[in-house]
């Protein structure tokens, strides 16, 4: 009875410090990572841009709490009736029927992070998995997934979303991110395949399966933690994609009618003819789907240098 009393508290102080020793290796992994990050300006000004990005999604509710007018799908100024360009009460001027044109720059900013983040992570998380299982368990289970990618990568995502659209009308934003995702991990799982593959047969991973770890665990526990990073590099192309992918349908009709986004703000232009007739309405819109994208993008550019040291010595040798 003794023994037990003894050997209970000096288990768990074990497993404290081995909970404590793995979080300060995560810590001190970011911490490293960030300052290789910020060295780099492509980096610096790609997180930038995001964050007044993120600004702009942020205070995107303000205008509606000081007027009704200022709601970026009902709001109507009663002493407008038609287009009109910037002014003190509206500052980026107005659309076809008097609704304030910065209002709805600022909603299309939360929808964009809304749509762009949420079906990335979703593709990613089905590609990590799928690509972890297919690596890690090899023959049959390997060649089925990696079949059923190949199926689905080379259908065209905007064009199986138009035609879902044509078939059952104006779909559902959130059902726009959920078919965006199931259309873009295939990628994903093929780049996290590879990489199981090569962690398959490393030393720490035999170590694990001869102590009698499960596969789960070796697959969770061992190999997710050394993939992970390299899925959250490509989520920041997979959220790019995602905003062209949403912003195009919505300029051709058949984005979500009860959403303001950057792309229905583009179709609104182009189909009451003021393509050319109201830049104040067309710009800014247009600007701000190349530079979320882009900021995404050299973010991704960043992430790339932090992970791959031999990209980090050929600048340094240039």
């Amino acid at each position: 009875m003794s023994d037990k009393n003894i050997s209970s508290p000096t288990r768990g102080n074990t497993s404290c410090h081995a909970a404590d020793r793995h979080r300060s290796h995560w810590v001190e992994r970011f911490l490293d990572g960030w300052s290789v990050y910020r060295k780099n300006t492509i980096g610096r000004i790609g997180l930038t841009l995001l964050g007044l990005f993120a600004l702009m999604a942020l205070v995107s509710f303000i205008p509606q709490w000081v007027s009704p007018i200022y709601h970026p799908m009902t709001g109507v100024d009663p002493l407008i009736s038609h287009s009109t360009g910037p002014s003190m009460r509206h500052w980026l001027g107005t659309d076809y029927i008097g609704r304030d044109i910065f209002s709805q720059l600022l909603a299309g900013a939360r929808i964009a992070f809304m749509v762009g983040i949420s079906s990335a992570l979703i593709s990613i998380l089905f590609g990590t998995s799928i690509g972890m299982v297919a690596g890690y368990a090899g023959r049959r289970t390997d060649l089925v997934l990696m079949r059923l990618a190949d199926m689905i990568m080379v259908m065209p995502t905007l064009l199986v979303v138009l035609i879902l659209s044509a078939l059952f009308g104006q779909l559902n934003i959130w059902v726009i991110v959920l078919v965006i995702a199931l259309f873009r991990w295939p990628g994903v799982a093929r780049v996290i395949r590879s990489q199981t593959l090569s962690l398959r047969h490393r030393p720490f991973i035999e170590a694990a399966r001869v102590s009698g770890a499960s596969h789960l665990r070796i697959i969770f526990r061992h190999i997710l933690p050394n993939v992970m990073p390299l899925a959250l590099l490509y989520m920041t192309f997979r959220v790019t994609s995602a905003i062209i992918i949403e912003a195009a349908l919505a300029f051709l009709g058949f984005g979500d009618p009860g959403t303001v986004s950057w792309g229905m703000m583009l179709q609104w232009v182009w189909k009451t003819g003021h393509m050319f007739q109201a830049p104040y309405w067309l710009l800014p819109p247009g600007i701000c789907i190349s530079l979320i994208t882009m900021a995404f993008y050299m973010t991704g550019r960043a992430m790339d240098d932090v992970l791959d040291p031999r990209l980090r010595k050929e600048e340094t040798q240039a």
